[in-house]
């Protein structure tokens, strides 16, 4: 996000260390840790009234990043689009979800996708870039 300019300060990993997001706020589509990291689908449901609350309380909100499919699934609800099938997740994918706001998707920065070699840096790069992009007009 730094380099993107999303940030600014120094990363650290520590509370105090004086990163701070700019014009950009960070958000769980679904804000409990169930089992094996995997929410069910009545979890993802009764999350998806937070993330709506949180979308709405933006009114200049004009560009979200979904972080896996259950993230972009879950915004694509959020949003009321009456189907999922006319915005399919993929890595890199970039969608109009109405009212002027596009839906960027990557795959998720966890761990396992990271180790794996399912998302590297670059691929992840890319997708700031092109969010950087679609917002400098």
């Amino acid at each position: 996000m730094l380099e993107f300019g999303f940030a600014s300060g120094a990363f650290d990993a520590r509370p105090d260390d004086g990163l701070r997001l700019v014009n950009a706020a960070v958000t769980n589509a679904v804000r409990c840790v169930p089992p094996k990291n995997r929410p069910t689908a009545a979890e993802i449901r009764t999350c998806r009234q937070f993330l709506q609350a949180t979308m709405a309380s933006m009114p200049k909100l004009s560009v979200l990043l979904a972080l896996g499919r259950i993230a972009h699934d879950s915004v694509v609800a959020a949003l009321g689009v009456d189907t999922a099938k006319s915005m399919p997740f993929g890595h890199g994918a970039v969608h109009l979800a109405g009212a002027g706001v596009s839906l960027f998707d990557s795959y998720h920065c966890s761990r396992y996708n990271t180790n794996t070699g399912v998302l590297t840096e670059d691929m992840f790069r890319a997708v700031f870039a092109a969010i950087r992009s679609r917002l400098a007009g």
